[in-house]
């Protein structure tokens, strides 16, 4: 057990080591020594995780789209679908691992690694939720949830880099925010779209309400 979670904390140490030097450099820019450097690893570890650059930007693409940020189940799917993408704004600009992958997303042959890349997994998962939200009655007959998810992600990746040009994406939220405000009326049934909370800030209170949510729930654990 106790080499199992050494060999699990070393890859994670390669990876987030990659995500730092590729965020940085770029993938061309990018050298094996310098995530050896980073990560504190011998070349041996490193190859035994990742056997390639183009590994170890697959192991970079599989962690853009995980639980971690996910909202919680709410009222209404296109709350979720808000909150998802807007927790997503919220943590791009603190984590390095999202910073990695949007700059690698950019390179089209790299995207030919994962199927795609983030993107499509992102978009997938975007139209997974409005297929519910369709389910329940809260979109539109004409509202196809493919194309959504689709325009989305395309709507998001032009924000993100104009706001990474213009602020560092300071302002990545606000424009995530404008997005939905002239997206969802065409989408949303108009007694849901006034429900909905698509504001500026929304992205930082789910955050702040999931690490409530954590710090409880150890706060709960009894101790072994």
């Amino acid at each position: 057990m106790a080499q199992q979670l050494r060999a699990i904390r070393t890859r994670c140490a390669i990876l987030n080591a990659a995500a730092e030097v590729f965020a940085q450099h770029g993938y061309h820019g990018a050298s094996i020594a310098q995530i050896l450097e980073k990560a504190q690893v011998t070349r041996g570890a490193l190859y035994f995780h990742f056997a390639s650059k183009e590994q170890l930007v697959q192991g970079i693409f599989a962690e853009q789209v995980t639980e971690e940020g996910f909202s919680p189940p709410r009222t209404y799917k296109l709350q979720e679908l808000v909150d998802e993408t807007m927790t997503l704004a919220c943590r791009l600009p603190k984590e390095i691992m999202l910073q990695a992958g949007a700059k690698l997303a950019m390179e089209r042959h790299l995207q030919e690694l994962t199927d795609g890349g983030p993107w499509e997994a992102w978009a997938a998962r975007f139209a997974s939720v409005v297929v519910e939200a369709k389910r329940c009655g809260e979109v539109y007959p004409h509202v196809a949830p493919e194309e959504l998810g689709r325009f989305l992600v395309s709507s998001w990746i032009g924000a993100q880099v104009v706001s990474e040009v213009r602020s560092q994406w300071e302002d990545l939220e606000q424009r995530i925010s404008s997005i939905f405000a002239y997206t969802l009326p065409s989408v949303a049934m108009p007694a849901v779209f006034s429900q909905l909370d698509f504001r500026p800030d929304r992205g930082t209170r789910v955050m702040a309400e999931l690490r409530a949510e954590v710090q409880a729930a150890l706060v709960a654990e009894p101790a072994s």
